[in-house]
């Protein structure tokens, strides 16, 4: 499933551009166009669902698999310490509503995250 009006499903269609650093028969990778950190790549589902809750409830595999990309994405650039970062809803900064997966890295990261 996709939409027609989604920035990321553009982005896996190849109808926007995208520095894309993984693709897998079910996930893309690729680099954030605001990094906020030396690595900083967004991971998403080919299938559009709306934020992480939404791609959990749909399919749990898939869920699972956006991590394990996430994982190559970061250890295929070379980093071991890496940060996953799912943000679901607006009130959270979530600003495009396509499930996706933060891979920050190569820079320290205190807590809270901010």
């Amino acid at each position: 499933m996709t939409d027609p009006d989604c920035l990321f499903c553009k982005i896996v269609a190849g109808d926007i551009p995208a520095e894309v650093v993984h693709t897998g028969e079910r996930t893309v990778a690729f680099r954030d166009i605001n990094p906020q950190a030396p690595l900083h790549v967004l991971v998403v589902p080919r299938d559009h669902e709306p934020n992480a809750a939404a791609s959990a409830d749909a399919d749990a595999s898939m869920f699972a698999e956006i991590a394990t990309t996430a994982r190559a994405v970061a250890t295929g650039e070379g980093y071991d310490d890496y940060r996953l970062v799912f943000n679901t809803g607006s009130g959270v900064g979530q600003t495009v509503f396509h499930t996706h997966c933060h891979v920050l890295a190569g820079r320290p990261m205190g807590w809270p995250p901010g």
